[in-house]
């Protein structure tokens, strides 16, 4: 592994001694977590802690109207809430040890919604999106709450989306790195359509993983549910991370439903 080292003269009694510090030269892959609507920073704590185990700097973060902002939860926009992920992204592609061409965005409904726009604005290597929400383009900079009342959401998710009529849609199918999709069996909230949606959009995808998590509703609100997604997430990471640095490129293929973890309380995504 490549080294930097630096001179340093070390304060001892009444002078200095002389030093060199060796350090990696290797920096690290970022994470940047992206909660779901209703949900917070602290849901993903645990997990940005196991990842950061292997070798990651991760951030979590509260999107406005959540958190110490909660009071903006009725007023806030789309067009709000993308400034918010946007800046997040800068500050932890701006740490030190942070490698700024390896990072993987983490995102759950209303969070991997975003995330997915996200990769058209900024770069992003891996992109892990669990019950990723849909929403019509228009009124973008309306209320994100008001777009209950005004769009026939449930009409529209139960719709096959093409991947042209859509932004989030369109950030994936040009999307070129590699793609975790993940699905509740029993979502009341995200219908199979909208992952079939995202999966579609997904062409030029380096890789496509494909998954459902047996008997889960969207907030994964049972224990045996938060596990499993915990093991799924950090599973598909790991291979995305030490699969970098031997220098394999994953496959382009698609993990089909199987076994695989409350992220957000139940309501309206």
């Amino acid at each position: 592994m490549p080294t930097h080292e630096d001179a340093v003269h070390i304060a001892v009694d009444d002078g200095h001694i002389s030093g060199t510090m060796v350090s990696p030269e290797t920096r690290m892959p970022g994470v940047l977590f992206v909660h779901g609507w209703g949900g917070s920073q602290e849901q993903y704590l645990a997990r940005a802690r196991e990842i950061s185990a292997l070798g990651c700097v991760c951030l979590a973060f509260d999107l406005r109207g959540h958190g110490d902002t909660r009071l903006q939860h009725e007023t806030v926009s789309r067009e709000s809430n993308l400034r918010d992920v946007l800046a997040a992204y800068d500050v932890l592609a701006s740490h030190r040890l942070v490698d700024p061409s390896t990072i993987a965005v983490v995102g759950s409904s209303y969070g991997g919604y975003l995330g997915a726009i996200l990769t058209t604005m900024r770069a992003v290597k891996w992109l892990a999106l669990r019950v990723p929400a849909l929403y019509m383009d228009n009124g973008w900079e309306l209320p994100k709450r008001q777009l209950h009342k005004d769009q026939d959401l449930g009409s529209y998710r139960r719709t096959l989306v093409p991947a042209g009529e859509n932004r989030a849609l369109r950030a994936c199918a040009a999307f070129k790195g590699d793609v975790l999709v993940i699905e509740s069996e029993s979502d009341q909230t995200i219908p199979h359509a909208v992952i079939s949606s995202y999966l579609d959009a997904c062409i030029h995808a380096r890789s496509l993983t494909y998954r459902v998590i047996e008997g889960a509703d969207h907030g994964l609100t049972s224990e045996a549910s938060q596990r499993a997604y915990t093991s799924l997430l950090v599973n598909w990471m790991t291979e995305m991370v030490f699969g970098e640095r031997e220098g394999n490129t994953p496959t382009q293929t698609t993990t089909m439903p199987g076994s695989a973890l409350p992220e957000a309380p139940p309501g309206p995504a």
